[in-house]
């Protein structure tokens, strides 16, 4: 476990060089993440899959990504924060790479399920990394550059894809994209933590560090790794047999996974009923980190800006993630254009304007904030309900001419909430349990935000048309700037707890 260190404020250039690294890697983490939505169409051609199964692959990364998020926050609360982005990094590009090698609808969805859990490492680490490199009034800007990795990796995402496949097919695509970040994952490990004390980042100080064997994974997991298996067996053949139909064979596929789940959790308790805790997960440092993943959701539930914050965040990620996700279908289908098309006109537009937004909301945030501590959450506020309403419209325009600047301005307003929101976080949790509450933040956001929206869009698509089901994702995100304007009763008491102030 790292020692913690007593460095308050790390040399500035040494926390502007990690920053951009960092920023750069959540570049990649988005454009991998989102790669996947420039290629709806060609992949629903070639594997003859239905809108619902193309929801549902979306879904795949989504899903794995939250369960795993909070898990990983803790770890890089306990460890190394550097080892445990190190070794997410390179897990989500080695299978985002291998998602152009696939052969079947089944084959593709493990590839993106575990592009999940490499990108889960990411997320809580880095912004604790960020926080603890910027702790004083810069903190809101340079959640606002790390966070602007989302709307450049996004739109970057579909811009490549759209391109790439347009060259050379969407297998060569996947693959492409997933290169970089094996030089990222060495360059991360070189970083020196701004809080830690920590010996030379090697494989096999992170294997030793974690505590990692694959006969003690398979032996504390073997119910889940057998019923995942059998899931993925069943889904194949209900797949076969019900031909198209992605809800039996998903539902299937969870079923087993929730067995699977419920059956290790059941026989860790019978061990240590029967006082065999040795034979369990549970030593003495992970009860630690059970007990402060317990505390992280009872700090969020006794944290009344948290509760704001959590359930708006779901909402903006329902709304805008599902935008982003759909966008280059939508624009295929309602104007007549290629994927390579769609996504190059999404590229352009979003591009500049997304990065804007992440730096002008950053900017607009700690501005405010030297007149109010509301700042930050009038922020949110204010892009929310500019940018959904303008994105509500957008989904009714007619003409492309139209569209793309409409898109740039809503686009760009919905782009703000990134950093300040980020920034509430840390400034109403102890530095100490940061990366926890971060990762609990993205669990619950993603699990009740984009989890949802994709495969919902999806099926309601088939039904009434794709024009028709993405008006939902707008109206949420507005209704999510609604929820956030809550805090700005509690966020002055709030963050005078987490300081010990009275």
């Amino acid at each position: 476990m790292a020692d913690p260190a007593a460095p308050s404020s790390p040399p500035r250039r040494q926390a502007w060089t990690a920053l951009l690294l960092l920023a750069f890697i959540n570049i990649l983490n988005y454009l991998d993440r989102n790669v996947i939505f420039a290629l709806f169409e060609p992949i629903k051609q070639e594997l003859g899959l239905t809108d619902a199964q193309l929801g549902w692959l979306g879904s795949a990364y989504i899903l794995v990504f939250s369960l795993a998020a909070l898990p990983l926050g803790v770890l890089s609360d306990l460890k190394s924060r550097k080892g445990v982005i190190a070794g997410g990094v390179a897990l989500w590009s080695a299978f985002t790479a291998l998602g152009g090698l696939v052969r079947s609808y089944w084959q593709l969805f493990v590839c993106r399920a575990a592009v999940g859990i490499g990108e889960a490492a990411f997320g809580p680490a880095a912004s604790s990394m960020t926080a603890d490199y910027f702790p004083g009034k810069d903190r809101a800007i340079a959640m606002g550059i790390l966070a602007a990795g989302i709307p450049v990796g996004g739109v970057l995402g579909l811009l490549l894809g759209g391109w790439l496949e347009g060259i050379y097919g969407w297998r060569v695509a996947f693959m492409a994209v997933g290169l970089p970040g094996f030089a990222c994952a060495v360059l991360v490990s070189r970083l020196k933590d701004p809080t830690r004390v920590e010996e030379p980042l090697t494989l096999r100080s992170v294997w030793n560090d974690l505590e990692l064997g694959v006969r003690g994974f398979v032996r504390q997991l073997w119910p889940a790794i057998v019923w995942t298996f059998f899931g993925l067996a069943a889904a194949w053949i209900a797949s076969e047999y019900y031909g198209a139909d992605s809800k039996v064979d998903v539902a299937v596929f969870s079923v087993a996974i929730t067995i699977g789940v419920a059956l290790t959790i059941w026989r860790w308790v019978r061990l240590l009923r029967l006082n065999r805790r040795e034979e369990t997960p549970f030593t003495p440092e992970l009860e630690g980190a059970v007990d402060d993943l317990v505390s992280a959701g009872q700090r969020v539930l006794g944290t009344p800006t948290l509760v704001y914050v959590f359930l708006a965040g779901a909402m903006i990620s329902f709304g805008l993630n599902g935008l982003v996700g759909w966008g280059p279908t939508f624009m295929t289908r309602e104007f007549g254009l290629t994927s390579g098309q769609a996504a190059t006109l999404l590229g352009k537009w979003g591009l500049l304007s997304g990065v804007l937004g992440a730096l002008a909301g950053g900017g607009v945030a700690d501005f405010l904030g030297r007149y109010t501590r509301r700042g930050r959450v009038i922020t949110v506020a204010i892009g929310l309900l500019l940018g959904g309403p303008m994105a509500a419209y957008l989904l009714t325009v007619q003409d492309i001419d139209t569209f793309m600047p409409v898109f740039a301005v809503a686009f760009f307003f919905l782009s703000w909430y990134n950093g300040p929101l980020t920034a509430v976080i840390f400034d109403v949790v102890p530095a100490r349990v940061g990366a926890t509450v971060s990762g609990a933040f993205l669990l619950f956001i993603h699990l009740a935000g984009d989890a949802i929206a994709f495969p919902l869009v999806g099926s309601l698509s088939d039904r009434f048309g794709l024009r028709t089901a993405a008006l939902a994702l707008p109206l949420v995100s507005t209704l999510g700037g609604v929820v956030i304007l809550g805090a700005l009763r509690t966020i002055s008491r709030d963050m005078k707890r987490a300081r010990g102030e009275r």
